[in-house]
């Protein structure tokens, strides 16, 4: 949690997870761009942002693993499983 690989990890799983759910609520919403809800959509994507930070907070507490993912992604054994086949 303390790493700059976790900070940097959090922030992109963040953005992505913000920006998905702002273009969900906009395209739900059926709105054009001058008769959307900025106020209610930014919020709403805001929060999926603060629940994403959350989520990798958790996911680090639960099996830490220095990124912000809860699997164990990183790891000699799954670096081998993945380019060279099962070890």
């Amino acid at each position: 949690m303390f790493t700059a690989v976790f900070w940097k990890d959090t922030a992109e799983r963040a953005l992505k997870t913000s920006a998905q759910v702002l273009a969900t609520v906009l395209i739900a919403a059926g709105t054009g761009l001058l008769d959307t809800d900025w106020t209610a959509a930014l919020s709403t994507a805001g929060m999926a942002m603060v629940l994403s930070v959350l989520t990798s907070l958790c996911s680090e507490l639960v099996h830490p693993t220095g990124t912000a993912s809860l699997l164990m992604l990183g790891t000699a054994r799954h670096n081998r499983t993945v380019r060279g086949g099962p070890t």
